[in-house]
């Protein structure tokens, strides 16, 4: 695969960046329309009580608003809720420390748009895992991109397991709580539990030629 072309999540699974860990480049979706239930504004982590779903309040409707418009609704106390639950799931992970302040800069600079915040997200994440891929946006939207890219956007979800086993293997590590293992956590379950090592765990749960 050369160049991926994905939509923005909000604090992705593993499995997303497993889909694009053999990337030259990433292509992001820019001018799709918004998609509900969909982890553009979610992602689910591990706490004391079991997996959890944090979810970003919207403002108004977005059934059919490009996702570059769709505003954050900061009237609802979302923000310390998640960094609160975050910090209570996590604080005790062995790298939580190394890599907090970055998140809760990011979670904190209250960006007005959903897509903003994912940018940084992303972005944050590559650097975490020591990956210098660049991000380019699409400047026009295409039913169907051209040659080089891999179409993958909107395929990464709960109602497309097919695609999910073609690309991803969850690789078992050691979490902050359960016995059971919980697979695909959005990244930082994992880096938070394995610091400069998530890396080499997200690459060997890829599993696409």
């Amino acid at each position: 695969m050369v160049a991926p072309l994905i939509e923005l999540h909000y604090l992705p699974a593993v499995s997303y960046f497993s889909l694009l860990n053999k990337a030259e480049e990433i292509w992001v979706e820019r001018f799709e329309h918004f998609e509900k239930q969909t982890f553009r504004n979610r992602c689910n982590i591990l706490t004391t009580q079991g997996v959890a779903s944090l979810s970003i309040p919207l403002t108004g409707r977005h059934g059919k608003v490009v996702i570059t418009d769709v505003k954050i609704d900061y009237g609802q106390k979302w923000l310390n809720n998640h960094w609160r639950t975050i910090r209570s799931a996590y604080s005790n992970a062995p790298f939580y420390e190394h890599y907090a302040d970055d998140l809760e800069s990011v979670l904190f600079k209250k960006h007005r748009y959903l897509y903003d915040l994912n940018w940084q997200i992303l972005s944050m994440c590559l650097r975490w895992l020591h990956w210098n891929m660049p991000i380019r946006e699409t400047t026009v939207y295409e039913k169907s991109p051209h040659n080089n890219v891999f179409d993958c956007r909107s395929a990464l979800s709960a109602k497309k397991p097919l695609f999910l086993n073609r690309i991803f293997q969850p690789v078992p590590y050691t979490q902050v709580f359960g016995s059971t293992f919980a697979e695909n956590l959005s990244i930082i379950d994992l880096i938070f539990c394995e610091g400069p090592g998530a890396s080499k765990i997200v690459q060997a749960s890829s599993i696409q030629k």
